[in-house]
C-alpha cells in the first residue's frame, strides 16, 4: 500500500486506547496520526498526558509520544485529521453513542471497542472470522444517518471470544444449550495489580453487565440481516456467571455444551483445527494464520503459557470431554486487551478496508 490511512484513537490515554496505540505501531496499513481523549488531557503531547500510567509492557511508541493530544469533544477538528477512528472512550453509555454517531457523521467511520452500540440494530458487531457479512448493514445504516461513508461498527464482548468461537466451528451440530463460566482478567477493567491490590490472592463473583452481554451478544452474531438490520438467532440459550480472577491478562471459560446432532470428540477437534474464516482467506495484517488451537495436554489452555498465542489474537481451546448431564465440556481462553477488544478492533477495521468500507478520504 503506498500511503497508510491516518487513524485517530478516541481516548487514546486509557488502557485500551493504549492497546491500540501499541498494536498500531508499524501496521502496514494504518498510522495513528491523532490521539484525542478528556479536556483535561487536550494540548499535552501524549507522553504527558499519559504520565506514569503507561499500563502496556512494551515501550510506548516513539511515533506517538509528541503527538498534542487533541479534545475528544471537538468532532470537527479531531475528524477533519483522520481517515477514520478507533473509539475507546471512557464516558457513559448514552454520551458514547452520541459522540460515535456524531463522529460518523462527519463522514469519518468508526470502529468501535465500546459496548454502546452493540445493539443499535443497523450497527454490525462482528468477530471477523464468524459473521463478516454483517458489514453489509453498514449501507442500511448510512441511510439512517444521511452519510456517505461515515458509519459506526463495533466489536464484541470480551469474554465471548473464549467460546464463541467454538460454538461457531460446531455449528453444523447444532448446539442448542450452553452454560459457561468465565474467569476474567482485570485488565478487562482497565486495571492493573498496582491500580488494584484488593485483587491479589482474590476473586469477586461479580462484573456489573457481564453475564447479560455474555448470554446474548453470541446471538446477535449469530444472527441475519432483515429488512436492513441484523435479527439476532434464538439458538443456543446461553447461560454464563462471570467472575473476575487475579489474571493480568487472559479470559478463560469453562463451557458445557448439548447438541441435537451428537458429534464424536474428533469430528469436534477436527472442526476447531480447521476453522478459518475471511481474515485468513484475505491475508488481513492482524490475522492469526490459525485462528483456534487445540490443546491435548490435561491442563492446557494456560493463561502463562497460552494467552500470547498467535500475538493474542488467536483462540485456546483444550480439556475437551464427555459430561454427565450435558454432552461435551471445553475449557476455552482468549486475550482480553488484544483479540477481545483493540486487536479485534483493528481486524474489524482492516476487513472494513478490504471490503471497501474505509478508504482515504
Amino acid at each position: 500500500m503506498s500511503q497508510k490511512l491516518k487513524a485517530g484513537v478516541l481516548g487514546g490515554t486509557g488502557m485500551v486506547g493504549q492497546r491500540f496505540i501499541a498494536l498500531l505501531e508499524n501496521h502496514p496499513w494504518f498510522e495513528v496520526t491523532t490521539i484525542a481523549a478528556s479536556p483535561r488531557s487536550a494540548g499535552k503531547r501524549y507522553e504527558d498526558a499519559v504520565g506514569g500510567r503507561w499500563k502496556m509492557d512494551t515501550p510506548m511508541p516513539e511515533a506517538v509520544k509528541d503527538l498534542v493530544v487533541m479534545n475528544v469533544n471537538e468532532v470537527e477538528a479531531v475528524a477533519s485529521q483522520v481517515d477514520f477512528v478507533f473509539s475507546a472512550v471512557d464516558m457513559s453509555k448514552e454520551e458514547i453513542k452520541a459522540i460515535e454517531e456524531a463522529y460518523a457523521k462527519t463522514e469519518t467511520p468508526v470502529v468501535s471497542n465500546n459496548s454502546a452500540h452493540r445493539w443499535t440494530p443497523d450497527v454490525p458487531m462482528v468477530v471477523p472470522e464468524i459473521n463478516p457479512e454483517h458489514m453489509k448493514v453498514i449501507d442500511s445504516q448510512k441511510k439512517r444517518l444521511g452519510t456517505e461513508r461515515g458509519f459506526v461498527a463495533v466489536k464484541p464482548n470480551c469474554s465471548i471470544q473464549s467460546y464463541a468461537p467454538a460454538l461457531t466451528a460446531w455449528k453444523e451440530f447444532e448446539p442448542y444449550e450452553v452454560a459457561a463460566t468465565t474467569y476474567q482478567a482485570i485488565s478487562g477493567a482497565g486495571k492493573t495489580f498496582q491500580d488494584w491490590p484488593e485483587m491479589e490472592g482474590n476473586i469477586i463473583p461479580f462484573i456489573g453487565g457481564e453475564e447479560e452481554k455474555s448470554e446474548k451478544e453470541p446471538l446477535r452474531i449469530w444472527g441475519e440481516i432483515k429488512d436492513g438490520v441484523i435479527a439476532p438467532a434464538s439458538s443456543p440459550v446461553i447461560t454464563c456467571q462471570c467472575i473476575r480472577v487475579p489474571v493480568l491478562n487472559g479470559h478463560t471459560a469453562a463451557v458445557f455444551v448439548k447438541f441435537k446432532k451428537k458429534p464424536t470428540k474428533e469430528q469436534l477437534i477436527e472442526k476447531l483445527r480447521n476453522f478459518s474464516g475471511a481474515p485468513q482467506e484475505l491475508n488481513l495484517p492482524s490475522a492469526p494464520k490459525h485462528f483456534i488451537q487445540y490443546l491435548e495436554e490435561e491442563n492446557r489452555p494456560q493463561v502463562t503459557a497460552d494467552v500470547d498465542y498467535e500475538n493474542g489474537m488467536g483462540i485456546s481451546v483444550g480439556r475437551l470431554r464427555e459430561d454427565a448431564v450435558y454432552d461435551w465440556k471445553f475449557v476455552g481462553l482468549s486475550h482480553n486487551t488484544v483479540r477481545g477488544a483493540a486487536g479485534g478492533a483493528i481486524l474489524c477495521a482492516e476487513l472494513l478496508k478490504a471490503q471497501g468500507y474505509i478508504s482515504a478520504k
